[in-house]
């Protein structure tokens, strides 16, 4: 056990699950700690403290947290671990009976981490802060980038929309948002601090400013504005919230980049039903096809869900033919999960495991093949990159205005990536390296 003297010179190991928006806020946390003295450690290290940001979107998802919360504390037997996010929201008795565990925080208690590890120093009581879902009514912004290169900034939070599935409004409450002003001050203050790529995110984007009058193509209007950032990214947002106005928006916009993550789910009208999903195939489609024609270039990623309750071989095969009929760059699959307490259970048809598994290969492999073509049109093609510092045992590279992932090859000797990390370069881009979803590219 650490001495609880003082709260500063500790150090702390952060370890995130799930989206880009827990990325967001696990690199707020750190901010907060680095405030009053806490530093990230450094290889060899052993930390005084633990922050483990966790997800709990499958039952999967719950294991690993576990898992990994277990594994931390076998290593660093010593440090006081931090629990917080969904996983540690839905199942707080679960989370505080694990071994090591200090702390565990809601999701809504993300921005008092700081004050939860200070009392801990002091008391050396656990401490278990967490509310009803239900109850939330603070909106907590947040825009790091942590160790990366890109910042994240949180402008939503919470979900009202509650499909058959899922779990998130449980665990993040009712959608809440910032206001355009406090979006713009923080990504002014990116802009202050050299940062020079922006990626928006949240739980339902789209529902941004709903609550007072503003909406979310007023927001990026207004960041789009914004001096010295040179790139922004919208990352997922739902069909039935992708206006035409924003596509059209994004395909003007020079600082907003060609790349659209938007989930489907499904591609069966009738699954889409029982999901209780806001939009048809249809309505889908039509996104699809006008960010195609808007952008020929833009990076289309979707979210897929295999093997839901009421998904039967029919609907299966027709969810497959719909999305091989779309102009899409990469699908993220994932397998269905039962979630306690959700509406889905009360749907009949349960496809078997296996079923499942098997159907996640057939569409693990449509996205394997679409990223591979999608990446082969702009071989020999020139396009620029944020240059990011590589992590180590990762090559130098950085990412595309349209999202491909670059990894430079043939570096003159003596070249030094620090002296060019954050810097947007153009390069000359050659062959796919689908094993690594990654794509060749070479300083010009």
């Amino acid at each position: 056990m650490i001495d609880r003297d003082t709260f500063g010179n500790r150090t702390a190991l952060f370890h995130t699950f799930g989206c880009k928006l827990n990325f967001s806020e696990t690199s707020s946390i750190a901010r907060q700690l680095a405030e009053k003295g806490v530093r990230r450690i450094t290889p060899g290290e052993t930390p005084d403290f633990i922050v483990v940001n966790t997800c709990s979107v499958t039952e999967l998802a719950d294991k690993k947290c576990r898992q990994t919360i277990r594994s931390l504390h076998r290593r660093y037997p010593d440090a006081a671990i931090l629990v917080t996010g969904c996983y540690a929201q839905l199942k707080s008795d679960e989370v505080t009976a694990l071994p090591g565990v200090a702390v565990v925080a809601g999701t809504d208690r993300k921005d008092l981490v700081s004050d939860f590890l200070d009392r801990w120093t002091g008391t050396g009581e656990k401490t278990l802060s967490v509310e009803p879902a239900k109850d939330f009514r603070r909106f907590t912004p947040s825009c790091e980038c942590g160790d990366r290169t890109r910042y994240f900034l949180k402008v939503q939070d919470g979900c009202d929309y509650w499909c058959s599935y899922c779990t998130i409004p449980a665990a993040r409450g009712r959608s809440r948002s910032g206001t355009i002003s406090q979006m713009v001050d923080m990504a002014a203050d990116v802009a202050a601090r050299g940062g020079k790529e922006i990626v928006i995110t949240g739980v339902n984007i789209g529902d941004f400013g709903r609550a007072n009058g503003e909406s979310f193509h007023d927001l990026v209007r207004a960041l789009d504005e914004v001096d010295g950032i040179e790139r922004y990214r919208i990352s997922s947002i739902e069909p039935n919230l992708l206006t035409d106005e924003i596509i059209r928006f994004v395909a003007e916009s020079k600082r907003f980049m060609p790349h659209f993550h938007i989930p489907l789910q499904s591609g069966s009208d009738e699954v889409l039903r029982l999901m209780r999903r806001r939009y048809d195939t249809a309505l889908f489609a039509h996104k699809i096809h006008e960010v195609r024609r808007a952008m020929p270039d833009a990076f289309i990623g979707i979210d897929l869900i295999v093997g839901a309750r009421g998904e039967t071989d029919t609907l299966f095969e027709e969810s497959l033919q719909f999305i091989e009929s779309l102009p899409l760059s990469r699908l993220h699959v994932f397998t269905y999960s039962e979630r306690p307490g959700t509406r889905a259970l009360e749907i009949p048809h349960v496809v078997d495991e296996q079923t499942k598994h098997r159907r996640t290969r057939r569409m693990l492999a449509i996205s394997e093949r679409l990223l591979t073509d999608f990446t082969a049109r702009f071989e020999n093609s020139v396009r620029p990159i944020l240059l990011e510092h590589p992590r180590d045992g990762h090559p130098c590279g950085g990412f595309t205005d349209n999202y491909l992932k670059v990894e430079l090859q043939n570096l003159p000797e003596g070249f030094d990536p620090a002296a060019l990390d954050n810097t947007i370069i153009d390069v000359r881009l050659g062959r796919p390296i689908p094993e690594r979803e990654t794509v060749e590219g070479f300083l010009i």
